[in-house]
């Protein structure tokens, strides 16, 4: 698989809740950098902690956060960006809005996530603190 596909994969088992794929795409030492001013923001590393934060902003949002569009996947060498939509529902804001994850591909794995949003502020509020 090209670093493309891997990516999709990724995706797709994102939105399908497909644990043994995530399982057997991303890195045990993955590093997930979490954007905004957040409780969920910051750098986080690892497989078992980047669980550990998926787990509580599906927990925080009732299991309504989705990506629910992704559109356009570019690669350059190692790192593949995405445009996406990602929604959900969390302390009383409706969220909706473009984003961009850029991931980076080593050995076959996701070794790296950088999210983007598109209005921080409201994705903070979203999560809350």
């Amino acid at each position: 698989m090209n670093n493309i596909d891997i990516t999709k994969a990724y995706i797709k088992a994102v939105q399908t809740g497909d644990q043994a794929t995530l399982g057997s795409i991303i890195s045990p030492e993955v590093v997930w950098h979490q954007p905004g001013n957040n409780q969920f923001s910051g750098t986080h590393r690892g497989i078992a902690a980047v669980g550990a934060l998926l787990g509580r902003m599906m927990e925080a949002s009732k299991g309504t956060f989705a990506i629910t569009r992704a559109d356009h996947y570019m690669a350059n060498g190692d790192w593949v960006a995405i445009t996406l939509e990602f929604a959900g529902e969390a302390n009383g804001i409706e969220l909706r809005q473009p984003g961009v994850d850029l991931i980076r591909i080593e050995g076959g794995k996701i070794a790296e996530v950088r999210l983007f949003s598109s209005h921080q502020d409201q994705e903070d509020a979203f999560w809350g603190r």
